[in-house]
């Protein structure tokens, strides 16, 4: 796992995020009030993250976000 300067519950928010994210995006999904009350509880758990509270770049929350989609994408490539 590498380094990253965010603390472990902001971006593990993140991560429950896209997952919930990507299963309301799948064509057909049922369900679809749950996984939105879900999408806008995670939402307001990573904007409103104390992280946030200190002065960040502007860029920080895009950073946050392309970690997440990183690890994604490499979880299924080969080492």
């Amino acid at each position: 796992m590498r380094h990253h300067p965010f603390p472990e519950d902001l971006v593990t928010a993140q991560r429950s995020w896209a997952a919930v994210y990507a299963e309301l995006a799948r064509p057909g999904t049922a369900r679809t009030t749950v996984l939105r009350r879900q999408l806008l509880r995670l939402s307001a758990a990573v904007y409103f993250h104390p992280y946030w509270a200190r002065p960040r770049t502007a860029a920080g929350r895009a950073d946050l976000a392309s970690l997440v989609h990183d690890e994604r994408d490499h979880a299924g490539s080969p080492s």
